[in-house]
């Protein structure tokens, strides 16, 4: 197969041909093979909108599901080639951040693996993010770029003019097949403009001209919107997004029959998180300019087409935009805007529910949930709150709209393509049917008690155990244990996710060992992650992390005990090494502010032990595994809600009346810390701990250090350990995203029955 393509591609055969030419004749072979099951069967089908996909490397993922990988493999290895040679050779588009952005690449992967007519909308950023890279201790941001001359990007003929307040652009569509497992294959279709001008951006940094839109529009995902100029060009590119996506939908509709005043027959549009929400009043804007549509049928229509989903309860990911922005850079849509927010005041009393507020700020969750037909969160606890607090204003007025669908992972990859070794023992113990019914790992409990088995599943996480140690040896020049208990924090860097926390912990351990205190079995506390340019706090936190990996290892005293590494350029394919092989999850955001997350999901399904606070989905992981397969601490989400209603949480009273805390907190400006770091940059964190520390940290420090330590304490029990780990994976079944999206089908977009 392999072979073929390359004779004919290089007019050589597969044994004389380079890793990146065998690279390039896979990426053709399997594109070929995915087009043959391309589908758009189904009389509605459902569009995805999302400013972020992050999905990572496709080559091994797209085998996998395309029933080619094993077979693949094996001819590579017949003619001396590695597929994971190969697989290193591949860029990883650089289209998303963090969960959000992975999770549509979940579902992206679960609709066309349930055979649903479903495609992906985005943007094609060409520098994506930005490349993590550390200097002085400091994160520094460079650019990104992944496109390459021969990559998964199919150009497409599809181009739509958009126009602006202020200057016109036009788009050209690209597509990424998405390959669903055994199944179909659905399109990502990404928006792009061919004035688009990488050479913009100055130096090996991230900064660039905000006010050229024509050459800046799909540069970067999330652009710096410090100033009033990065604000704006995220309305820019949103509207870009939503305009061609607007375009698509009534072109394709209309292609398979629709008069577009049926337009819900033919279409449902998911808008994920509040990045799309321009898309309501754009439609409206073309159904009443140009396909002759009164506006109250306009509204009608578009209301019973979109569905919102919410990611978050935090204020800054709750986007409301100026009116002034909106009239500089889409007039167009300022009167579609001004309507909707006059009929809901001409029927709801409550002001806190309008669109334009006092100040003159556009609400985008408030059009979502006035104007769609469904409002979901994506954990059960999140909703409740959703329901409860941060949105019971609008849950009073539509209390049939809000649902919840609990966020889940594509399973294949972070086992059967991430895990090789665990995912064929799995099919040795209970056979493959888990591969399409996630549910099935369930079986795995009955061995839970069998000491050969626990004894394998000790075996193959050591394993990769040692591939990460290589892994991380070759990339960073960090030496770690493979023995030592590997606790893992990768997520993206935000205060309520409370890395900092994390670092107090590794202080604490550190004096520990200072004082003589040794642990028993040695500890390796790893953290990946990236903080946004602009989030000083953020970055703040990393660089005492980095000061505290410089202090700890090469300490001779304390690092045959305790290693602290911070993985550089976290990514899609630096988490399939990183989880499995790790012991302990850390899942520890402040409780009632990780609305869901998808990291826990992906540690639990390879066997490792959550540490977490109720938050988020870690609530259904308890249900799930039992109380004494899972660590948990830390004040409940009623009392953290309580507390900020109350304002009653002051840092510097633990601070103050805690002589442990107080030592912990004053580290950060020790001379240890002081010689490696930056004077200003850790006084400042320091500071905020004290003074603000908004998402609580010293709340449930203490707590989360009794916690943790009954933990490492338990891993000496081995057998009673493994048990634990052999637990996870038998119940993470329920968070495939298979399950999610026959919910959202079920529930939402009625395409029919999966």
């Amino acid at each position: 197969m392999v072979n073929e393509t390359c004779l004919t591609k290089y007019q050589k055969p597969l044994k004389e041909c380079t890793d990146r030419e065998i690279y390039f004749a896979l990426l053709e072979l399997v594109k070929e093979q995915a087009e043959e099951k391309e589908s758009n069967q189904g009389k509605k089908k459902v569009y995805y909108i999302s400013a972020e996909f992050l999905i990572g490397k496709l080559l091994s993922n797209n085998m996998i599901n395309l029933g080619i990988f094993q077979s693949v493999k094996e001819e590579l290895e017949a003619a001396g080639k590695s597929i994971y040679d190969i697989e290193e050779i591949e860029p990883e588009p650089s289209l998303g951040n963090g969960g959000l952005g992975r999770l549509a690449a979940c579902f992206l992967d679960s609709i066309a693996s349930l055979g649903l007519n479903g495609d992906g909308i985005g943007l094609n950023y060409h520098l994506g993010l930005f490349k993590q890279v550390f200097k002085d201790h400091l994160q520094k941001e460079t650019a990104n770029p992944w496109i390459e001359k021969e990559s998964w990007l199919t150009k497409t003929d599809v181009t739509y003019p958009v126009t602006f307040g202020n200057c016109k652009v036009v788009s050209r569509m690209y597509d990424i097949d998405v390959a669903g497992y055994h199944n179909r294959t659905n399109k990502l279709h990404l928006f792009d403009v061919e004035s688009v001008d990488e050479s913009i951006v100055q130096g090996d940094g991230i900064n660039f001209d905000k006010n050229n839109i024509e050459k800046n529009l799909t540069l970067f995902l999330y652009p710096d919107d410090s100033d009033e100029a990065g604000r704006q060009l995220r309305i820019y590119q949103q509207y870009f997004m939503v305009s061609n996506a607007a375009r698509l939908i009534l072109a394709q509709c209309k292609e398979r029959g629709s008069n577009l005043h049926d337009l819900p027959d033919y279409a449902a549009i998911q808008i994920n998180d509040t990045h799309p929400t321009m898309v309501i009043p754009e439609l409206i804007r073309i159904l009443t300019e140009e396909e002759q549509f009164s506006m109250d049928e306009a509204i009608k229509v578009v209301s019973a087409t979109c569905a919102y989903t919410n990611h978050t309860i935090l204020a800054e990911a709750l986007e409301t935009w100026p009116m002034s922005y909106l009239e500089k850079v889409v007039p167009d849509l300022v009167p579609i805007i001004r309507e909707l927010d006059k009929r809901i005041r001409a029927k709801v009393q409550d002001e806190s529910t309008y669109i334009i507020d006092a100040a003159g700020n556009v609400h985008m969750a408030h059009i979502d949930i006035h104007y769609g037909y469904s409002v979901n969160g994506v954990a059960y606890l999140h909703t409740e709150i959703l329901k409860d607090t941060e949105l019971h204003n609008f849950y009073t007025l539509y209390p049939e709209k809000f649902n919840n669908k609990t966020n889940g992972i594509t399973f294949r990859r972070w086992l059967l393509h991430c895990n090789e070794e665990l995912a064929a023992y799995i099919t040795e113990l209970i056979g493959d049917g888990y591969k399409t019914d996630a549910e099935e790992l369930e079986k795995l409990a009955q061995y839970a008690n069998d000491p050969k088995v626990l004894e394998r599943l000790r075996e193959i996480k050591l394993h990769k155990k040692q591939e990460f140690k290589k892994f991380l040896l070759e990339t960073q020049n960090i030496e770690i244990d493979e023995n030592s208990i590997f606790d893992i924090q990768v997520k993206r860097l935000h205060e309520y996710k409370r890395q900092q926390m994390n670092a107090l912990y590794v202080i604490y351990k550190y004096l520990k060992i200072k004082n003589g205190e040794k642990p028993a079995t040695p500890i390796t506390v790893i953290f990946g992650a990236k903080a946004a340019p602009a989030y000083v706090i953020a970055k703040d936190i990393i660089h005492l992390i980095l000061c505290l990996q410089e202090l700890i290892n090469h300490d001779p005293e304390v690092s045959p005990y305790l290693k602290v590494v911070m993985v550089e350029n976290y990514n899609v394919a630096k988490a399939a090494k990183i989880i499995p092989a790790c012991d302990i999850s850390e899942q520890i955001s402040l409780a009632s502010k990780e609305a869901s997350g998808t990291g826990n999901m992906k540690f639990m399904l390879n066997g490792a032990v959550t540490l977490g606070t109720m938050d988020g989905a870690n609530v259904e992981i308890a249900q799930l595994v039992g109380r004494e397969n899972i660590y948990t601490f830390g004040e409940s989400s009623e009392q953290v809600i309580s507390h900020y209603a109350k304002s009653d949480y002051r840092a510097a009273d633990y601070y103050i009346e805690d002589k442990e805390i107080k030592e912990l907190v004053d580290f950060i400006i020790s001379s240890e810390i002081m010689r490696i770091g930056d004077v200003t940059t850790l006084l400042r964190l320091h500071t905020e701990l004290i003074y603000k520390d908004w998402f609580m940290t010293l709340l449930d420090l203490k707590d989360y250090i009794k916690v943790k330590e009954q933990a490492l304490t338990d891993y000496e029990d081995r057998e009673s350990w493994t048990k634990k780990s052999l637990m996870n994976i038998a119940k993470a079944g329920f968070f495939s995203s298979d399950r999610t999206i026959a919910e959202y089908n079920r529930d939402i977009w009625k395409l029919g029955e999966v």
